[in-house]
Parts: structure tokens; sequence; C-alpha cells
């Protein structure tokens, strides 16, 4: 039987499992931020080999998901949150107890895949089980603190475990969430619709192919520079294996990625405005992890600790979303929150080598206010308008928007980083130099996105004003 949203027995249930599901692989993600200077003094890696840790999960979990996120429309979303966090807890454990900098690569590889499968089923899940209007605009608000406050908190928990403990705990103790995880999947998810009719395996190949070219040449590109020729063949390869993807799937009868999702400008335009505030929202954790270990000579702990501003109030103006969507509108809100953040990330860059915490913590609660409140209006528009079928298409759509927006904000900022680079300048003062320079220019991307945001997610916002001021959403215009 299909179950219809809002038709669930216990959504409430459904929703912590989900997130539960989801803050796991965002704190892995995010740890390894704070925790990879420890990680490479235990494991003897040399600089090349710690970056592979962070690529090998980022090419792995932006490669597979347009393939990963079509599995719960074809095979059922419980199975395929099953297998997820399975591979994702297997692979923790096998990272938890690594000996070898080349064990630990692989796993994070394999968690990479993992968390591709987990990532789109979790917003998948919520998007057919709360109905459209105040009941998924209060389930995305809580998607919104997770997705903030969890990469938020992987920052502060990677340096407390590195500090006082050690890496390895970070990872270990997935294993008895993902055994308890197993369990309340099993008891309360709902396996869905299942969409009828072949798998689009062509699709799903040049997907992954294409996908994980463009990622590696992404990566390849902050590590080695944009004139490579190892970066120009990844990307001249992606744009081919790409445009023949899209090619085929305007002629597939059953699309792992249905371009109807396009036809949309303001999901569209969600979409791009999400790679911008993500791109300047990874950036930003970077950059400011390394200006505080760098430039200000913070421990890892201190450093870790040094994101507890933004983490409180990421969460604390997450959870006002519903209420402040009913007064203003998930569009007007996106723009205040964007705003705020760019006008964080301006003052941030104006910190210098002696700068005190407090020149770093002020600007922070700007950016974490703008971070705790962009998640859910974007994602929000999004999934908006999209037939149950697509939903998990959908799903994995956002999640692409979210990945790439943060290889390639990262990426062009590391260049803007490389750019500013003074001959003549040495040191702690030279780093924090270029730091300001990389977070001006993610200031810039929010500026872009509010002008996205400004000229199609607020028009339609105002064509159908009746509807949005109770649930921000948009009007459907396919």
């Amino acid at each position: 039987m299909t179950v219809q949203p809002g038709q669930v027995a216990n959504p409430n249930t459904v929703l912590a499992t989900v997130l539960t599901v989801y803050l796991m692989i965002l704190l892995d993600l995010s740890i390894v931020y704070t925790g990879m200077p420890e990680i490479g003094r235990t494991m003897a890696m040399s600089p090349i080999m710690q970056t592979c840790v962070q690529n090998a999960y980022l090419l792995f979990f932006g490669g597979f998901l347009l393939l990963s996120a079509r599995l719960g429309d074809t095979f059922g979303r419980k199975r395929t949150l099953q297998l997820g966090v399975i591979l994702f807890t297997l692979a923790s454990l096998v990272i938890g107890i690594s000996q070898s900098s080349y064990e630990l690569i692989a796993a994070r590889a394999v968690q990479g895949l993992a968390a591709s499968i987990l990532a789109p089923s979790v917003l998948a899940v919520i998007s057919t089980t709360f109905a459209e209007g105040s009941e998924r605009t209060r389930a995305l608000s809580w998607y919104s603190v997770v997705a903030g406050a969890g990469a938020s908190l992987g920052m502060v928990l990677g340096g407390v475990f590195a500090g006082l403990l050690s890496w390895r705990i970070g990872f270990l103790v997935n294993l008895p969430i993902g055994i308890g995880l197993l369990f309340a999947i099993n008891r309360i998810i709902p396996n869905g619709e299942r969409m009828q009719g072949r798998f689009d395996i062509i699709g799903a190949v040049a997907s992954t192919l294409g996908m994980g070219l463009l990622v590696y040449g992404l990566v390849n590109s902050a590590a080695q520079g944009w004139q490579t020729p190892v970066t120009l063949l990844s990307l001249g390869a992606a744009a081919v294996v790409l445009a023949f993807f899209l090619w085929f799937e305007r002629r597939a009868p059953f699309p792992v990625l249905p371009l109807r999702l396009f036809a949309s400008r303001e999901r569209s335009a969600a979409y791009a405005g999400r790679m911008l505030y993500i791109g300047s929202m990874v950036s930003f954790f970077f950059f400011t992890t390394q200006f505080m270990q760098q430039v200000l000579g913070y421990t890892a702990l201190q450093a870790g600790l040094g994101f507890l501003p933004m983490t409180v109030l990421t969460f604390g103006s997450a959870v006002t979303i519903p209420r402040l969507t009913r007064v203003v509108g998930g569009p007007v809100l996106l723009i205040g929150a964007l705003a705020s953040m760019a006008v964080g990330l301006v003052w941030l860059a104006q910190a210098g080598a002696t700068a005190t915490y407090w020149q770093l913590a002020l600007p922070m609660i700007l950016i974490g206010i703008g971070n705790g409140t962009a998640m859910a209006p974007l994602t929000a528009a999004g999934v908006h308008g999209v037939e149950l079928r697509d939903q998990g298409a959908a799903s994995g759509m956002v999640n692409v928007a979210h990945q790439l927006g943060g290889s390639i904000g990262l990426s062009v900022l590391i260049v803007v980083f490389a750019s500013a680079a003074k001959p003549a300048a040495l040191g702690a003062a030279a780093i924090g130099h270029q730091i300001s320079a990389a977070m001006l220019g993610a200031a810039v991307m929010n500026i872009v996105a509010i002008a996205l945001a400004a000229a199609f997610i607020l028009p339609a916002s105002r064509s159908n004003g009746a509807a949005l001021p109770a649930s921000g959403l948009l009007p459907q215009t396919d």
C-alpha cells in the first residue's frame, strides 16, 4: 500500500530517526577538519596523504549521489537506509582501528559512498512523510538545525577528541549508534512507494562517472591548481560525460535525473543558491580553522571550542524557523539569512594576525544566525512541487548542489587565497592576509545568492502570497 505524505502513524519518530542518521554522517564529514593534524601525526601521514583522507570521502560522496538518490525510489527507502547505515558503520569501525594510511583512506571512500546513499534518503523520507505546508516546514526546520549545527558541532568534537582523547573515538562511536539506527529503521520507517519500470543503467553509470570526474577535478584543483594537466583532463572529461548524461536523460523513459525538476525557475534558483551558500560555509570552516591554528597559534582543542558561539546560534536560530516563516515568509527569511552571513564574513575578514578571540566570535554570531536560517527555505524550495515518484531524485539534486557547492566554492576560494599572496610577506601576517581575501570571496558568494533569491524566489512568493505565510514554501510553476 502506498503511504502518502501526512499518513504515517508516528511522523515525529520517523523524523527523529532519519535526522539521527543525517547527524552521524555530518559529524564524520566535519570532524576531520580539526582532527586532521592529530590524525596525520599519529598515522605518520604526509600532507598529500592527509588531503586524501577528506578527498576520498568527497569523491565517492559526490560521485555516487545521483545514482544513490534514485535507489530509494526504485528499491524502497527502508532498504536503502539500512544498506547505507550498514556500510557507514562498518567503514567507521575500520577507520577507528586502522593501522595504515591506506586502510584509513579506503574506509573513508566507503564512508563517502554510504553517505551518498543516506543523505538523499533522509530528505526523501522527510518529503514523503510530511505534507507540504506547515508540517513540512517544521520538519525541514529541524533538518536545518541538524544540517547547520551538525557541521559546527563536528568541528568542536574533532578538536575535543584530538586534543583530549583520541581522534579514533569520533569514528568508533558510530558503531553503537549504527546498530541502534538499524533497529529503529526496521521498526519505524515505512518502505514507501517503489518506482515502476526499468532502472536507468546507462544514466546511472554516466552520472556516477561524470560526477566522479568533476569532483576529482575540483578537489585536485584545490590541491594542485587549475592549470595542471590532471585537473584540466578531469574537468574536460567530466564536461563530455555529463553532456552525454543530460542528452541521454532527456530521452530515457525512467531517468536517474528527471530533467523536469529544472522546469521550475524558482527550484533551479534554489539549487544555485544552495551551491553558493554551501561553498561559502565550507570555505568558512576550512579557512577559519587554518586561521586559528596557523595564524593565532590555537591548539586543536582551542580551535574546536572556538566554533561554539556559531554552533549555539545556528541551533537557536534554526528552531525559530517555523515561527519566522509564518511571519515573513520563507523567501524573505532566506534573503535575511544570506545577508547576515555576508556581513559576518566581511567583518571576520578584518581580523588580522594580532586579533583577539572576540574579533572572531562576534562575526561568528552573525554567520551562525544566517547558517541556521538559510538551510530550511533553500531545502523547501528545492523539493517543493515534486511528484512523489521523483522525491528521491529531487532530494538527490539538493544534495548534489550541496556537495558540488562545497567542492567548487572551496576550490575557487583556494585560488583566491593563493592569488592574494604577497611575494615579500612571510609568516602569520601573510597567511592572515590571504585568509582575509578568501573570506571576502565567501561574502561575495552570499551576495550573488541574495540576487538569485530576489530575482526568482521572492517573486514567486508574491504571486501566490496567500499560501506562503503559513508554509514558507514556493508555489509550483512547472
